[in-house]
C-alpha cells in the first residue's frame, strides 16, 4: 500500500507541473502572433512574395513604354522629333529649320532671304538618284484638304536659270501628292504606282521640282514635268502629322522657305501675303 500511495502521489504532482505549464504557456502568449510568426517561417509563403514581386516589375516596364522614346513614336513617325504645325490651312517654314547632312551648306550671302540664310547643296549631283542628303520634316495638319507646295529658291552658280535650279521633294504618307496644270492635267511621281507620270526625272515617289527663269533672286516658284510646268499639290486626308522629304539633285540650287496653303482657303497671292506668319515648331514629346 504504502509503494501505491506514493506512485499515485508522484503523479498528481507531475500531472499538476504539467497543467500549471499550459496555463503559463497559453497566459503569457497571444494565440494569433503565434500563428503568424508560424506563418512567416513558412518557406512556401517566401516563395509568393517572391513571385508578387515579380509580377510588380513586370508591369513597371510595360509602363515604360509610355514615357520617353514611347510618346515620341505615337506623336510622330518614326526618328521625328519635331514638328510644324498647320494653323488656319497654312504652313510657313524656314528651311533651315531642320536637321541636315551630307553636303548642305547654310549661307547668308543673299540679301532677299531671311531667318539664318538659306540651304545649299554643294555636293556631287543626284539628277537620277533621289535620297542623297535627304532632310525630314514632320508637318502636323488639323485643316484636312489638299495643299498647294510652294518654296523660294534660287539658282547659286552661273547665269542659266535651267541649271542648278532643282531639288527632290516627296511626301511619303500623304494621300495623294500630284503636279496639276490649269487646264486640269495631272502627273503623279514615278513609283507612286499612279499614271501618267512627268517628264524628265521622277522615281521612287519623289518628284523633281524646279523654278524657271535667268532671275538670279530668290523666287517662290515649284514646279514638276520637263518643259510642262505642272504646279505642286499633296493631300491630307486625315487630321496628323505627316512627313516631308527633301533631297539634293542640282548642286547650288538654294532654299530659303517653304510654303504649304490649303487651296480651298487661299488663292495664291493671299497665301504668299501670310507667309511671314511662320508655323509653330513643337517637340514631339
Amino acid at each position: 500500500m504504502t509503494l501505491l500511495k506514493t506512485l499515485w502521489i508522484r503523479s498528481s504532482f507531475i500531472l499538476l507541473l504539467f497543467s500549471l505549464l499550459i496555463f503559463e504557456i497559453s497566459c503569457s502568449s497571444d494565440p494569433e502572433t503565434i500563428v503568424e510568426e508560424i506563418v512567416q517561417e513558412d518557406p512556401t509563403t517566401d516563395q509568393d512574395e517572391d513571385s508578387a514581386d515579380d509580377t510588380s516589375g513586370d508591369d513597371t516596364s510595360g509602363d515604360d513604354t509610355s514615357d520617353g522614346e514611347g510618346t515620341v513614336s505615337s506623336n510622330c513617325p518614326q526618328g521625328g522629333t519635331t514638328f510644324f504645325s498647320e494653323s488656319n490651312g497654312l504652313i510657313s517654314v524656314e528651311f533651315e529649320n531642320t536637321a541636315f547632312n551630307g553636303d548642305w551648306e547654310l549661307r547668308n550671302d543673299a540679301d532677299d532671304v531671311s531667318g539664318d540664310g538659306y540651304m545649299v547643296w554643294t555636293g556631287q549631283q543626284r539628277l537620277n538618284q533621289p535620297g542623297e542628303g535627304k532632310a525630314t520634316f514632320l508637318i502636323e495638319i488639323t485643316t484636312t484638304g489638299t495643299y498647294q507646295f510652294l518654296w523660294k529658291s534660287a539658282f547659286r552658280m552661273g547665269d542659266n536659270g535651267t541649271e542648278h535650279n532643282d531639288s527632290w521633294l516627296r511626301f511619303p504618307d500623304a494621300d495623294d501628292f500630284f503636279g496639276e496644270k490649269g487646264n486640269g492635267s495631272i502627273v503623279y511621281p514615278k513609283g507612286s504606282g499612279k499614271e501618267p507620270n512627268p517628264e524628265g526625272s521622277s522615281s521612287d515617289g519623289w518628284f523633281k521640282i524646279y523654278r524657271s527663269g535667268n532671275n538670279a533672286s530668290f523666287v517662290w516658284q515649284a514646279r514638276t514635268s520637263d518643259n510642262d510646268a505642272h504646279d505642286i499639290f499633296v493631300t491630307f486626308s486625315e487630321e496628323g502629322i505627316y512627313t516631308m522629304e527633301v533631297s539634293a539633285r542640282s548642286s547650288f540650287h538654294g532654299i530659303d522657305r517653304f510654303l504649304l496653303f490649303n487651296k480651298d482657303s487661299f488663292t495664291r497671292q493671299e497665301a504668299l501675303g501670310m507667309a511671314d506668319s511662320f508655323s509653330a515648331q513643337s517637340d514631339c514629346n
